[in-house]
């Protein structure tokens, strides 16, 4: 097919802190030293930060550094963390509050900021575009241009106005564009679509850890006045997962914003064993928790989301560069699990790509080769240093458990200062972890109440979703008989309960017989399928632009 084309020195792919990150540091550099360049950004959101979801305490070194200026700017950091309580949940109705002196230094927060994320991302969008960036929301990259030489010279966006068969509808279909570039880079967050063909066409993975996730799950309330206290940091370990074995683990987060307003999630690591598990009731019965009901007591939920995160860090950290582009941000896994914090990190590497590739413009290079000057500049920047620092935290929690797993990130962290001379590694893809569904305990759940816990479909109607219902479904099975031949009897098909949006159902079939049904309209975008399902069966791929949750500032 014929397409439409345009193009530019640099495309990027997903409008995120590492994207908006690489376009501003591209436009400002380039305007310093006197060169033009051309810079385009996608993004499948309906606009900027329709997609963004994160807890989020923010360091400000990365935005720092590109914006000197930016609380005379605007940002929107406005409250700065003023207090971190930290408890180990024993129990339903019991916690200890750890000591200050007892929690390993890269969970201290002073200095840094609750923010809204995609706000934030918002922001930077506005400075893009002031500086010239073109920013096309509404469009998904839906795979990318590679030529016969293998080089990648860009993307094309998915068609539009095509029925569910993949026909296209009468006066409705746009065929996608093409959007060609000397470089692309990749920022599409945590286990993009595309990100995950180019791992496996350049075989970047080869010599790396199997990355590793977790999923968060998240809302927002407004609470109580006289419960609020802005600027305060609340995290937990242990119940309402595994509280001293090393099966389920993860953590949660309660922080105060401004305007009366708390968010409140729980990540799961996604190496949990048990397919029971549903990560989503496990976040309603956290908030029943003395230590977390005090606050929401009396509030009303507002927003809510998910998101699945990389936390493998250091140990799983692909190649970063293909002929013609490059990861940047969660594609390429920068997220600093000890600090359960990655817009720094992510929004730092797509400076230091931007500035690998004004470097080959400006040396006369057309395009089309390695970015070696990118993987230069990446291990030389505090980015590696404070990645390797933290390479054993992800897989202590997961070989110790989060009691044990904390003590020895305690003296990993804040005795060796992360350069210990042990490196531990986490070699089982999560997918592989689960137990059969026989050989582990059944987990009741309470009913929702509908003050602190609440259903699966009245939660995904607040993170506002929609897709266009008579479009191909975008959660794709490689073998459309596995959910119930296969995941049914071994696992109990897990997609029921490890989606936190109600998107997988075994159903009654006319034949009296069992039929796996997918609800891709209440898809919230978290990629949790792609990643968990035992057999990888479900490939998760972008849908039409503007599909999936509109968040207004997660």
């Amino acid at each position: 097919m014929e397409r439409e084309f345009m193009e530019f020195d640099v495309v990027i792919v997903g409008a995120g802190p590492s994207g908006l990150g690489a376009a501003c540091q591209l436009k400002k550099q380039a305007a310093e030293k006197g060169q033009e360049i051309s810079v385009c950004v996608v993004e499948k959101g309906s606009e900027v930060g329709a997609h963004i979801l994160s807890g989020a305490v923010i360091e400000a070194r990365a935005l720092t550094e590109l914006f000197p200026d930016w609380k005379e700017l605007g940002a929107p950091l406005n409250t700065e963390v003023t207090r971190d309580d930290i408890y180990f949940l024993t129990g339903p109705e019991n916690a200890s509050k750890l000591p200050n002196f007892l929690v390993p230094k890269t969970m201290h927060n002073e200095g840094n900021y609750i923010v809204s994320l995609g706000n934030v991302c918002r922001w930077m969008a506005q400075q893009a575009e002031n500086l010239g960036v073109e920013i096309y929301p509404g469009f998904a990259a839906q795979e990318a241009l590679i030529d016969e030489e293998g080089i990648v010279r860009g993307i094309v966006t998915g068609d539009l106005g095509v029925d569910r068969e993949g026909n296209p509808k009468e006066g409705f279909y746009t065929p996608g564009m093409e959007l060609r570039a000397k470089y692309t880079l990749f920022a599409e967050g945590c286990r993009g679509h595309i990100g995950k063909q180019l791992m496996a066409r350049y075989n970047l993975c080869d010599e790396s850890d199997p990355q590793h996730y977790g999923i968060g799950i998240k809302e927002i309330w407004d609470i109580d006045p006289a419960k609020h206290e802005q600027g305060l940091v609340v995290h937990t370990a242990g119940w309402p997962l595994d509280v001293m074995g090393n099966e389920n683990t993860g953590g949660s987060f309660l922080y105060h914003l401004e305007n009366n307003q708390v968010v409140v999630g729980l990540i799961v690591d996604l190496s949990y064993s048990n397919p029971h598990l549903s990560p989503f009731d496990e976040f309603q019965r956290y908030k029943h928790h003395p230590v977390i009901k005090q606050y929401l007591e009396g509030g009303k939920r507002v927003s809510y989301g998910a998101r699945a995160i990389c936390k493998g860090g250091y140990n799983a950290l692909p190649k970063m560069v293909f002929p013609g582009g490059a990861l940047i941000g969660c594609d390429l896994g920068t997220l600093n699990f000890a600090k359960i914090k990655g817009t720094h990190t992510a929004m730092k590497s797509g400076m230091l790509a931007a500035d690998a590739i004004l470097e080959a413009l400006a040396g006369g290079s057309e395009g089309g080769d390695l970015l070696n000057g990118y993987v230069e500049k990446f291990k030389s920047s505090w980015v590696y240093d404070e990645l390797y620092r933290s390479r054993n935290f992800g897989p202590a929690i997961h070989k110790f458990g989060a009691f044990f797993g904390g003590a020895f990130n305690f003296v990993d962290q804040n005795i060796f200062s992360g350069k210990s001379p042990v490196t531990l590694r986490d070699l089982t893809p999560d997918y592989a972890c689960l137990k059969k569904a026989d050989e582990a305990p059944k987990i009741e759940y309470p009913r929702p109440d509908g003050v602190l816990s609440f259903d699966k479909l009245s939660s995904v109607f607040l993170s506002n979703t929609n897709h266009e219902e008579d479009q191909p479904v975008h959660l794709k099975l490689k073998d459309p008989s596995i959910p119930i031949e296969k995941n049914l009897p071994l696992y109990d098909e897990p997609a029921q309960r490890y989606c936190p949006a109600g998107v997988y159902e075994v159903v009654e079939a006319d034949n009296g017989g069992k039929r796996f049904q997918i609800n891709a309209q209440n898809c919230v975008h978290c990629k949790t399928c792609d990643i968990k399902d035992p057999s990888q069966n479900i490939n998760w791929v972008a849908p039409e632009g503007t599909g999936g949750p509109n968040y207004p500032n997660m």
